[in-house]
């Protein structure tokens, strides 16, 4: 079984800054990619930014030089700095995870949603 926990949602003003993290555990053999996404009220989940185990990201155009998707591989976790937040960031922010498990010595590619966390920022 494989788990995502999410912290670091929060209220912030216009302006203002917010890093998430989120860390997985269990039977991960390998980590192709871990991401997050996003789900304002009314609309589709978008991604936000993601990040492959070889380190190369991919950043929605809408947080291009604000947000910076980093991860620690070691701690199998994913981290989003989120700068000059606007209020349109405001949505329940989801961590994705890409990878291979092992279950019983058989390995199946499975991914993983967080239950998010919220994020909102005031004008």
């Amino acid at each position: 079984q494989v788990q995502l926990v999410e912290s670091g949602g929060g209220l912030v003003q216009a302006g203002g800054s917010l890093r998430l993290s989120c860390v997985a555990s269990g039977s991960i053999f390998s980590i192709n990619a871990m991401g997050w996404y996003r789900q304002a009220p009314g609309k589709q989940r978008e991604l936000v930014a993601l990040i492959t185990s070889l380190g190369s990201t991919k950043d929605a155009d809408s947080v291009k030089g604000r947000f910076t998707i980093s991860r620690e591989n070691a701690k199998n976790t994913v981290y989003l700095q989120m700068n000059s937040l606007r209020p349109e960031d405001t949505a329940v922010y989801y961590c994705n995870l890409d990878a291979l498990v092992v279950t019983m010595g058989a390995y199946r590619h499975l991914e993983v949603w967080g239950q998010g966390t919220l994020v909102t920022v005031s004008s």
